[in-house]
């Protein structure tokens, strides 16, 4: 299945143009691998990390949907995979200062 179809019909993107702009702007990775286009293939398995709403996503494929349905039905086709480690995108005021004062 296409990368992009995967995460609209997944709800992890509002519109099938916006999974476009997530596969297409570079920041998709699929098993590590970074993707540059919307065609990429995704399998049952494979893992997704890519940047939403200023947060890293990581979502594993436990099944392909058939058809973009209900929300708990896109949930059901993903795995949250935890984010621990992964901090997000915006920056932490706490530690900008502390980089400032050391300068």
């Amino acid at each position: 299945m296409r990368v992009d179809r995967f995460l609209w019909f997944a709800r992890l993107a509002k519109t099938r143009s916006a999974a476009q702009a997530i596969a297409e702007k570079g920041t998709l990775r699929i098993d590590g691998r970074r993707v540059e286009r919307a065609a990429a293939p995704v399998r049952i398995g494979s893992v997704l990390a890519f940047p939403l709403y200023g947060k890293i996503r990581v979502v594993r494929v436990e099944q392909f949907p058939a058809r973009r349905g209900p929300p708990a039905e896109g949930r059901a086709c993903y795995q949250e995979l935890a984010t621990d480690g992964v901090q997000s995108l915006a920056p932490n005021p706490a530690n900008v200062s502390q980089d400032a004062a050391s300068d």
